[in-house]
């Protein structure tokens, strides 16, 4: 592979972590948004504040951590703390974004990563539940969703709200006790860059991956997407962004 090739994930690394500003505070999990967060501070934002679920706040991701809760999660932070600090930072409000994921995600941004079926006692599959995705979720700004896209996952209802998105519509999140303002605003798939429109906060897609139309993106959906008139091009990795990855953040092509 040469430095003008990439593979689907180094592509959904680099577009999540162009969503990324520089000196904001980040709620980060396992996996991709690791190496996009790394990412963001050696491309764009290096004022990036990224939180682990388990204590460590600021860290610099000079190496790859491998979990949320290992010593390269505090490598040079500002903090080292505990699970029940962090939760209680982000419900404070002094989380901006948090990334998460899902088995399924409806129109307006609700996740399952519960259960699959109709019915929970017992379940056609059983997932690894919420962990702190409804935390984050509930009480980040703005969420960042890593998702596959196909039909089995982009659905008309998911079959249980692990995490609230945009619940039922315009309001429905206040109406739960959630916090004003607060809310989905990004899908980063394997198809595309998706957001939520604001009137009624359903899912709308912004922009398309390299060689994926349209069309593609809309039969891979198992709802109406909103689609504008005019639909972006996501500018495929650049040389830089590939070197950072394959040589200093993921060399031993642990994700990658």
């Amino acid at each position: 592979m040469n430095e003008l090739e990439y593979n689907p994930t180094e592509l959904l690394i680099c577009i999540a972590a162009r969503q990324m500003p520089d000196s904001v505070t980040a709620f980060i999990g396992t996996g991709i948004p690791m190496l996009a967060a790394s990412l963001a501070q050696k491309m764009h934002a290096p004022n990036l504040v990224p939180i682990f679920e388990f204590g460590g706040t600021g860290a610099r991701l000079e190496k790859l951590p491998r979990a949320v809760g290992e010593s390269r999660t505090f490598y040079k932070g500002v903090a080292a703390s505990g699970i029940c600090d962090i939760m209680e930072t982000a419900t404070r409000g002094f989380v901006d974004l948090g990334f998460l994921g899902g088995a399924q995600i409806d129109p307006y941004g609700n996740l399952n990563s519960t259960i699959i079926g109709p019915q929970h006692h017992p379940p056609k599959v059983r997932l690894p539940g919420s962990g702190g995705g409804n935390d984050v979720g509930s009480l980040c700004w703005r969420t960042i969703i890593i998702m596959r896209h196909d039909q089995r996952r982009f659905i008309p209802h998911v079959d249980f709200i692990t995490t609230p998105g945009y619940l039922t519509g315009p309001g429905a999140r206040e109406a739960a006790g959630l916090p004003p303002d607060t809310g989905p605003y990004r899908v980063v798939s394997t198809l595309a860059l998706l957001d939520f429109e604001e009137e009624s906060k359903r899912m709308r897609l912004l922009s398309t991956h390299p060689g994926v139309t349209v069309d593609q993106v809309i039969e891979n959906t198992g709802f109406d997407l909103i689609v504008p008139a005019e639909i972006g091009s996501n500018a495929p990795p650049t040389a830089e962004e590939l070197r950072l990855l394959r040589e200093e953040i993921d060399p031993e092509g642990f994700y990658i």
